[in-house]
């Protein structure tokens, strides 16, 4: 049987798309080359569903959330606080997975930030 490799891209509405591709630049480090091409580091990916009724995507009309490895998520959640991004206050910690945390990007999708074990 054929099987998929990874993700091979992720696409997303705006209101403004470069303004919110300076966003993900500028607070993120998420550099793309030309056609939105990013060569990301290897490791593991989640592939999960959720219940309909999840309010751990943050707005009920958000039906995926984007999930960013990090190597330090305080020191990442501290800058984007100083750029003036919209931090969530809290963390979480799963023994064995890593750290979460949370940042919505300035057209209101919630992004979460993984900090593997």
């Amino acid at each position: 049987m054929e099987h998929i490799l990874g993700i091979g891209g992720y696409f997303i509405r705006a209101n403004d798309p470069a303004a919110l591709h300076t966003w993900y630049r500028d607070c993120l480090g998420l550099d793309t080359g030309d056609n939105g091409l990013w060569h990301q580091e290897a490791g593991p990916t989640v592939f999960a569903a959720f219940e309909t009724d999840t309010e751990y995507f943050g707005t009920g009309n958000q039906r995926t959330m984007l999930n960013f490895r990090v190597r330090d998520l305080d020191a990442m959640l501290t800058q984007l606080r100083e750029k003036g991004a919209d931090v969530a206050e809290e963390t979480q910690q799963m023994d064995g997975v890593g750290k979460f945390g949370w940042v919505t990007d300035p057209e209101g999708n919630r992004i979460e930030l993984w900090e593997p074990a």
